[in-house]
């Protein structure tokens, strides 16, 4: 890479996510039944091809830097079998691509369930479609049940990740090797493999990894241009105290620099009151509970040492939106809880909204208007 570092390099690219805005924004989950929210409130989002793409659309106005698929084969059950149905990630990815200008657009990828020739050519394939606006997501699989669909058994936690360093380096390789080369590692085997064309970011695509273990933590700072960390407490203190640790852990442990990202679910009302109503009725009210169960049993939340009053916590938060930070209130407590985002450090957000269409519009009329006089845009 000569004397520019990766992260020069990204700055150069024509992928927006590494503009110099000093808050990202992004949409989470938009396409799949339910968004992030386990609920069954009118207005909730269906998994249906034309909302997805208003929900896009409504990104690409605002100019924001991503949106951000979540892969999911099958759903949790419960009452609303939250997120069953849905559209596959890099095949809704392109037509995403094909149909907005500004928005960076990603594609979410279990690792077990693609060849990573696939992976590299399809992702190639939409990078060319976007113009250079593609990041793809590496996960690396916890749900069994979709991980058995697929015939491949569940590995244990850290040998997944060394799976995944497998499967990124051969398509790393792909997009930047003008040659054929031969690939004989524990996971996998290819040979004479090469894909063209190379796609259009320099020297490759951006990679997203969210994994919140110290072996994900590591993969992150490692592989990864963006590590994406869910939050375990809300105070800024907290907060901030783990957007520091993953910029460390990057830059001490392998010399990178690397972005920090996360989840907000908005609740937006006139008033603090309406805003908390609102959220009472969808989580205590409406809330898949049955569901939401089921989700921290299959995650093993239910076997750890988690007291139960933050057990207890913790599914309300992933009734209200995939356990993201709370931006409960009103457009300028939503526009706060933005900026307290920023000064903790992290470079982007990816927002939810429960009625995500409905929602989304109020924010665009409304909200991000306010975002942008704060000077987060």
């Amino acid at each position: 890479m000569g004397a520019r570092s990766r992260t020069d390099q990204l700055r150069e690219a024509s992928n927006p996510l590494f503009n110099d805005r000093k808050l990202k924004l992004g949409t989470f989950c938009s396409n799949l039944s339910g968004g992030a929210t386990m609920a069954s409130i009118e207005g909730i989002l269906q998994a249906k091809w034309e909302s997805s793409l208003a929900l896009a659309r409504l990104a690409d106005e605002m100019t924001f830097e991503a949106i951000v698929p979540v892969g999911r084969w099958k759903g949790f059950g419960g009452t609303t079998n939250f997120n069953g149905e849905g559209f596959e990630c890099f095949t809704w990815a392109a037509a995403m691509s094909a149909l907005t200008r500004n928005c960076g657009v990603f594609a979410t990828s279990h690792v077990p369930t693609m060849h990573p020739v696939m992976a590299a050519k399809q992702a190639a394939t939409i990078d060319h479609i976007g113009g250079g606006r593609f990041t793809l997501n590496v996960v690396t699989g916890w749900y069994r049940p979709e991980i058995e669909m697929f015939g491949a058994p569940l590995l244990e936690h850290d040998t997944r990740y060394d799976m995944a360093v497998e499967w990124l380096e051969i398509i790393k390789r792909l997009w930047t090797s003008e040659d054929e080369f031969d690939f004989d590692g524990k996971f996998y085997q290819v040979k004479r493999a090469i894909i063209a064309p190379k796609p259009v970011q320099k020297p490759h695509p951006a990679i997203m990894s969210a994994g919140a273990s110290p072996k994900g933590r590591e993969f992150a700072a490692r592989h990864a241009d963006v590590n994406f960390i869910n939050l375990d407490a809300h105070d800024f203190e907290a907060v901030k105290a783990r957007v520091d640790a993953s910029r460390k852990t990057a830059w001490e442990e392998c010399k990178r620099e690397i972005q920090v990202w996360t989840n907000a679910y908005i609740f937006q009302g006139d008033s603090e009151a309406e805003a908390r109503a609102t959220y009472e009725d969808c989580v205590f009210k409406n809330g898949d509970w049955e569901g939401v169960e089921n989700l921290v049993n299959i995650m093993g939340l239910n076997s750890l040492s988690i007291p139960a009053p933050a057990l207890q916590t913790l599914k309300q938060h992933f009734i209200a939106g995939w356990a993201g930070y709370p931006l409960i209130g009103t457009k300028e407590q939503v526009v706060d809880g933005l900026a307290l985002l920023e000064r903790a450090g992290f470079d982007g957000i990816v927002l939810s909204w429960p009625r995500y269409l409905e929602d989304m519009r109020q924010f665009k009329a409304e909200t991000f208007p306010l975002v942008q006089q704060a000077g987060l845009r």
